[in-house]
């Protein structure tokens, strides 16, 4: 039996996450009256109103229905938030995004996707993969995707693809049949302690996956070997699958989240050779080194999500590869005064294959303003490794720094897990 065939009306606090987004949409497909709360409203949020959601904007303890059968909400709001308050005294089931997709997951097939970096893209990758083979699984991923404008497919099957992520042990509420590991890097130093923690929580999450199931990974990757060498599930090397035709996503990274999600699929039966037509064509997700569009004098527009070094070294490279005879200017807005800190001198390493970086201040999102720490001291590191840097003070005027810089051969990236991606989108429609 369905083990949430009986909720009828959901609340989902924090609503405009990328991922509580997706489980809304899956409420609403399964016939639930869904509603939300949210700081802010975003593209996800307008998305959602326009399927019938109903989205308050700022969190208040009437937002909450009062004949709601669940609550759900994300791991960034706090327990002192009104409404889960409100939902607890009045007896309501109150579960974090996390808990809820354990929830889901107990009785499905489930491929989860995790790693540091590659989980979206890898994610969105085997869905199309599976989706062209005929195989129609539910689908929950951390971004949207392009064909179907949406983070959440809705699966005809009992097989569930999700991403798994492992900030705060998270993907720990999965069991997984299949476990995909992209990748083991050091990120979420504001969580874990160091990289052995983070090795601790993928290895607790492997021990997860039944001696039946597989785990998907190249063993010979960075920090790989101490988290899967007591599995009993068997281990798929993903690393020799072989990708002969250029993708349409740049970068070697993006190959290797091809062959990850290229692995997985054969274990459902999907040839390799069926399955790299589909990775081939596989055209990105929202925010994933995704092209914007080309302003009036030619210059290119593209927005990626990348926020850790490796992800912007990577990024960049793939970029510099594809686009050679491209000047490359990037606009980065830091994330996190935490990880800006903690990777300084990795992030001032990351931009060689720029040819001019210009920096926002910190996107904070979930912490308070640390001076110890700058955008500004980000320049001086890159100036120091002979990297053209320049300070933006805000949107606006990144916006006229870069549009001095359009020219009929240059590519403008702009990149970071915040709210920078609108710049993207003001270049091109103001």
């Amino acid at each position: 039996m369905d083990n949430l065939e009986n909720i009828k009306k959901v609340h989902c606090v924090g609503i405009g996450g990328i991922g509580l987004s997706a489980v809304a949409r899956l409420f609403v497909d399964r016939g639930a009256v869904v509603t939300g709360s949210d700081m802010t409203s975003s593209p996800v949020t307008e998305g959602l109103q326009g399927i019938g959601v109903t989205v308050h904007t700022g969190h208040d303890a009437k937002n909450l229905p009062a004949d709601a059968d669940m609550v759900v909400h994300t791991i960034a709001v706090s327990t002192d938030n009104p409404e889960i308050i409100a939902a607890k005294k009045a007896g309501v089931q109150v579960l974090t995004y996390p808990e809820m997709l354990g929830l889901l997951s107990e009785n499905m097939y489930t491929i989860a996707v995790s790693g540091t970096h590659g989980k979206t893209t890898t994610t969105a990758m085997l869905a199309e993969i599976l989706i062209a083979a005929g195989i129609h699984p539910t689908v929950i991923v951390g971004s949207l995707l392009h064909k179907q404008k949406s983070n959440f497919i809705a699966g005809d099957g009992d097989i569930l693809i999700v991403e798994a992520c492992e900030y705060r042990r998270s993907f720990l509420n999965l069991h997984p049949d299949i476990l995909v590991i992209t990748n083991v890097d050091a990120d979420h130093l504001d969580y874990f302690t160091d990289i052995s923690d983070i090795q601790d929580a993928f290895s607790t999450l492997v021990s997860q996956v039944a001696d039946d199931g597989y785990v998907v990974c190249d063993p010979a990757a960075p920090n790989l070997l101490p988290v899967i060498d007591d599995t009993g599930a068997s281990i798929v090397d993903f690393a020799d699958i072989s990708i002969t035709a250029e993708l349409e996503v740049p970068g070697e990274h993006n190959r290797q989240n091809a062959r990850a999600a290229m692995a997985s699929a054969e274990k459902l039966d999907v040839s390799l050779d069926q399955s790299a037509l589909s990775v081939q064509a596989f055209s990105g997700t929202w925010r994933r080194a995704q092209k914007k569009g080309e302003l009036e004098g030619g210059a290119l527009v593209y927005d990626d999500y990348g926020h850790h070094p490796t992800e912007v070294r990577s990024t960049l490279a793939g970029f510099r590869d594809r686009f050679p005879d491209r000047r490359l200017v990037v606009l980065f807005q830091p994330h996190l005064y935490s990880r800006t800190k903690q990777f300084l001198d990795e992030f001032a390493a990351s931009f060689n294959d720029a040819d001019e970086v210009i920096l926002l201040p910190i996107y904070a999102a979930r912490e308070k303003a640390d001076p110890n720490i700058s955008s500004q001291m980000l320049v001086d590191k890159l100036k120091e490794n002979d990297v053209d840097a320049t300070l933006a003070t805000d949107f606006a005027n990144a916006e006229s720094l870069l549009r001095e810089r359009a020219t009929s051969d240059t590519l403008i990236l702009t990149q970071g897990a915040g709210d920078i991606y609108q710049v993207a989108d003001n270049l091109l429609h103001t």
